[in-house]
């Protein structure tokens, strides 16, 4: 049984944005619409869940009173 690779969050969200352009377009029927808004929501929460991975592995390692602390990355 083989199992499926994941796409980059970059292929995931150039589908996305080639779906979003074809919802545009005049003359989609109702299925395909349906179709394709149903894989844009998953690419969605796929591309959600990839950014809130990333959040997480960026944080600092901080030295605070001689004992290494991990922090929150913030851009200030």
């Amino acid at each position: 049984m083989s199992k499926k690779k994941t796409p980059s969050f970059e292929d995931s969200l150039a589908e996305l944005e080639q779906l979003v352009s074809l919802l545009e377009q005049d003359n989609i029927s109702l299925e395909d619409s349906l179709k394709s808004f149903e894989r844009g929501v998953n690419l969605t929460r796929e591309c959600q869940k990839a950014l809130q991975d990333a959040e997480q592995k960026i944080q600092i390692l901080i030295t605070k009173n001689g004992t290494p602390t991990l922090e929150p990355y913030t851009d200030e």
